[in-house]
């Protein structure tokens, strides 16, 4: 895991670039904090931050290799989890190595297949090549877009990055956000290959971006295609079983330390079971697994629409079932209202995402885990996959023409629209760009011949989510860890998982009436029963009334500062009404208010962004 960035100039020689290029790389200090490493040849530059993972001492980058017809470097973020098999393949192919780093492999792999390598490739990853036989460069993202990759066109060339600081870096980019970019941010829909930032955008998953003297071209590599699902019941358990174990052993590779991140729920206790039963029957190595909880969560829990359960007596049933080697990572309130605290997440995410504690939470969860491991395997992206959020089975999410995760948050967390300054609520247009996003999302998603009227509409809801909702929360955590050198694995995102589940009519995916029913009985055998019983429950956040006391505070001295450009699009008369009213009185659509403006202020600080409201 690591962060690329790079420039290709075809007008000049970038060789005398060397500080711009440092600049753009060291923005990457975070995502790798091991080594850094700088690259250039004639029009094209490269730059490296390394978080060693797998050959410690070998898989330094840039990394090249000499040919007769001219040289070939590799940026590479990431992990390749079949690099054993295609490094046999290519040694049977006349390939030499001389380390035992995937990088080499991916590069060796380029050199064989060229870009048509992406198709090989098991993975998470976000590379960069620049070819200089071709005089090409040639960019790759993984099939789910697990890893961020960023790029932005110049008039004789490009920037990329595996954030936008590391292009924002360089003197060509355009700090700019257009209505469009503003409301990519607050619509909640998450446009593929958009970057919020005018002028730039993302390598979208699946997708390779090759950029020549003639301008950039794109191949789509991988989709999530419709197929006829032809297993029976036992048999599409039994292949779900069969993916899982092979995907969490191919995961658990490293050369370095490495833990589960552990909720209780279903998703990540399965995952934690099985990589627990895979370490003591193989290596005989004790699995160390990490929760976050909150000063007094557990005792004062209050249910409510989302969260019907506390975590933690879950967590701790798993982590006795499995023996693993557990710890809690306990968060004050005073913790998560930390404006420090808010201000790295803003700068590891690079917009203002207005997710509030869980952002915050997230993001100190990571670091203290960071102090014990190196590489983390997440539960993430099982609901997408399997189908577990409480809209899969809300008549009007299934029946309404939007995202059907935007139906679930006016149910149960409520809307407030007056956020926003009237102008700019009206310039914006949010319903009309929901609407517009979501015709141009289920546009391409073909019906299998036969399909009753329920099964695709249930196609269409399981494909947005895998398609877009699953993409915001992947982003959200690859930041979050790689802000503080931690790797996140996703083994639910294994494309070959995805594709198959995703093909499993809905009628299997619940068969029992309940969420998650596949995976809920590919791994019942490793699982205690009160997890297997256990109804989902999200991503904990904190109910503690000091919270909400302590963002008014913050507000309280955002307030005081009259001519702050944050005055531009939120309304000050609504902020005002915010931080008078009691705590109990308090509503979620108000708190999330709340950490939005913070999170917008904070952004226009770091970032100094021209808005562009036309």
């Amino acid at each position: 895991m690591c962060g690329i960035t790079g420039w290709v100039s075809y007008d000049r020689n970038l060789v005398s670039e060397r500080a711009t290029v440092d600049a753009m790389t060291e923005t990457m200090s975070c995502r790798g904090p091991d080594d850094a490493g700088i690259w250039a040849e004639g029009p094209a530059a490269l730059g490296h931050r390394r978080l060693a993972i797998i050959d410690l001492p070998g898989g330094r980058q840039p990394m090249t290799v000499e040919t007769p017809e001219g040289s070939v470097a590799m940026v590479y973020s990431g992990e390749t989890y079949n690099y054993t098999e295609l490094r046999r393949e290519l040694t049977g192919r006349g390939h030499r190595f001389t380390t035992d780093s995937d990088t080499e492999v991916v590069l060796h792999a380029y050199l064989e297949w060229g870009a048509a390598l992406a198709e090989r490739l098991n993975g998470m990853y976000a590379f960069a090549i620049w070819d200089s036989r071709t005089k090409q460069l040639v960019m790759v993202r993984d099939r789910m877009g697990i890893k961020p990759f960023y790029y932005a066109e110049t008039a004789d060339g490009v920037l990329f990055g595996s954030e936008p600081k590391a292009i924002l870096a360089n003197p060509l980019a355009r700090r700019e956000v257009t209505l469009d970019g503003l409301r990519e941010l607050f619509a909640f829909v998450k446009t593929p290959g958009h970057a919020v930032w005018e002028g730039m955008r993302e390598v979208e998953p699946g997708t390779v971006v090759t950029v020549d003297a003639s301008g950039i071209r794109t191949h789509v590599y991988w989709t999530l295609e419709t197929r006829a699902h032809t297993d029976s019941k036992d048999e599409t358990i039994a292949h779900v079983r069969e993916l899982m174990d092979d995907i969490v052993r191919r995961q658990l590779v490293s050369d370095v330390p490495r833990c589960t991140l552990l909720s209780g729920g279903l998703d990540s206790s399965a995952m934690t079971a099985l990589a627990a039963n895979q370490l003591r029957e193989g290596p005989g190595e004790t699995v160390r697994s990490f929760a976050v909880d909150f000063v007094g969560q557990a005792e004062n829990f209050v249910a409510d629409e989302l969260r019907g359960t506390p975590d933690t007596p879950f967590v701790h049933d798993v982590a006795r079932a499995s023996a693993t080697d557990h710890q809690d990572i306990v968060l004050s309130s005073d913790d998560l209202a930390d404006p420090e605290v808010r201000s790295r997440v803003i700068r590891a995410r690079d917009i203002p995402a207005g997710l509030g504690d869980m952002d915050a939470s997230l993001y100190l969860l990571f670091k203290a885990i960071r102090q014990h491991s190196t590489v983390a395997l997440s539960g993430e992206s099982a609901d997408e996959v399997f189908g577990g959020y409480k809209h899969f089975f809300d008549e009007d999410a299934r029946k309404g023409q939007t995202f059907p995760w935007l139906v679930q948050f006016a149910q149960t967390l409520g809307e407030d629209d007056n956020v926003l300054n009237g102008s700019v609520s009206r310039a914006l247009d949010l319903p009309g760009y929901t609407r517009d996003s979501y015709a141009t999302a289920t546009s391409g998603i073909r019906r299998l011949e036969g399909e009753s009227d329920f099964e695709y509409r249930m196609r269409v809801i399981c494909y947005l989510h895998l398609t877009r909702f699953v993409r915001i929360l992947l982003d959200r955590k690859d930041r979050a860890s790689m802000a503080v050198g931690l790797e996140v694995r996703v083994p639910f995102c294994d494309h070959r998982l995805v594709e198959y589940v995703y093909n499993t009519p809905w009628s299997l995916k619940s068969f029992d009436g309940r969420e998650k029913s596949l995976l809920r009985e590919a791994t019942a055998d490793v699982l205690p029963r009160s997890v297997y019983d256990r109804v989902k429950s999200p991503y904990p956040s904190t109910q503690d009334p000091k919270y909400h006391t302590a963002l008014q505070e913050n507000v309280k001295d955002l307030l005081a500062k009259p001519s702050h450009q944050v005055f531009d699009l939120v309304s000050r008369d609504w902020l005002e009404g915010a931080v008078k009213v009691e705590t109990p009185q308090i509503t979620q659509a108000s708190r999330r208010g709340l950490e939005r403006v913070l999170d917008l202020a904070l952004w226009m600080d770091m970032y100094a962004p021209t808005l562009t409201l036309s």
